[in-house]
């Protein structure tokens, strides 16, 4: 999944808004906005932040700035363990081109030591959206490992992935009230990028995603049937 190609399958699905989330790192954020430049695309910096309690959290922002502070406090927060490249395979920072720069060899895969309220209220104090990721799963998600929302943590929306059903989800689970839902690629490949989520916006940007999740002045999000 390298910048060109990225920014290639975005303009197949017709997507105007994709975003980078990386796990636990935020270094090839500046390489895919560089490569979209001249396209009709708005790339998000973001992050999949992994917590102390093994839950996968989305967080996104409107500026490289933003994610790459972000990225600091994520940084203190791993073990101080360098990545198995033979287990793990090795952890490429790429150009915009997609020409390797270096690796990064921290140990990304695994936990930090933040707790889902510390990196929810973290992202939002820096300007940012955070989203509990693929919560029907049945590993790294809200529900699998807390079994509920917790409440009063800020929350911007609820991501679901592809073979979820929402008003099954919001039967079992009556702390999903009120929540918005997007259901997103979770690409690890281009063939798994998505066009599912539907969001009218005034401008791609953060102010705007919160006002569609909260349905607030037009702003809305909509979920397209498989």
């Amino acid at each position: 999944m390298i910048p060109p190609l990225i920014v290639k399958r975005a303009g197949e699905l017709a997507l105007g808004i994709i975003a980078i989330t990386d796990h636990n790192s935020a270094e090839n954020v500046a390489a895919v906005i560089e490569a979209a430049r001249g396209f009709d695309l708005r790339v998000l910096p973001g992050m999949e932040v992994q917590t102390r309690e093994e839950v996968h959290l989305l967080c996104l922002f409107d500026s490289l700035e933003q994610v790459l502070d972000w990225q600091e406090v994520v940084y203190d927060h791993l073990p101080p363990l360098k990545n198995n490249p033979d287990f793990f395979g090795p952890q490429f920072v790429v150009d915009a081109s997609g020409d390797f720069l270096c690796y990064n060899e921290r140990l990304l895969a695994t936990a930090t030591s933040l707790t889902v309220e510390e990196v929810a209220r973290e992202v939002v104090q820096r300007g940012g959206l955070c989203i509990p990721a693929h919560v029907d799963r049945m590993s790294f998600s809200l529900l699998a490992n807390l079994g509920f929302v917790p409440p009063g943590i800020p929350f911007a929306a609820i991501e679901i992935s592809s073979r979820a059903n929402v008003q099954e989800l919001q039967q079992q689970h009556p702390s999903l009230a009120g929540y918005s839902f997007i259901c997103s690629g979770d690409a690890h490949r281009l063939e798994d990028m998505s066009n599912r989520t539907v969001l009218t916006l005034g401008a791609p940007t953060i102010a705007e995603i919160a006002l569609a999740f909260r349905g607030q002045e037009g702003r809305k999000v909509k979920i397209l049937a498989a």
